[in-house]
């Protein structure tokens, strides 16, 4: 079984940076492909960025360019470095893993999901 505890939100003004970070546990966790996701007040969920198995990553248009994801396996840790935030990016954050590692990251129906975190833009 695969948990993942996200950590590193919080509250920030408009554009500050923030990197979260989701810790995983379990086996093989190298093979894993991992998605981050937010969830806003009234909203829909939403992906925001995956990383596969070969760190090829891909991102929602509305994040490229200021947020980037990245993994490190001797870690099992995932990240999602987040620049000039945006009170719009205000929203419980998630981290979710998927044992098909290879797939296109952004495919997948991801199968494992953290607690999630509170990001809080705000003035």
């Amino acid at each position: 079984q695969v948990q993942l505890v996200e950590s590193g939100g919080g509250l920030v003004q408009p554009g500050d940076s923030l990197r979260l970070s989701c810790a995983a546990s379990g086996s093989n966790l190298d093979y894993y492909a991992f998605g981050w996701f937010r969830q806003a007040p009234g909203k829909t969920r939403e992906r925001i960025a995956c990383i596969n198995n070969v760190a090829r990553t891909h991102y929602a248009e509305f994040v490229k360019g200021r947020f980037t994801t990245s993994r490190d396996d001797a870690l099992n840790t995932v990240y999602l470095q987040m620049n000039d935030l945006k009170p719009e990016d205000t929203a419980v954050y998630y981290c979710a893993a998927d044992r098909y590692g290879s797939a296109p990251c952004a495919a997948l129906d991801y199968e494992h999901w953290g607690q999630g975190i509170q990001v809080t833009v705000s003035s």
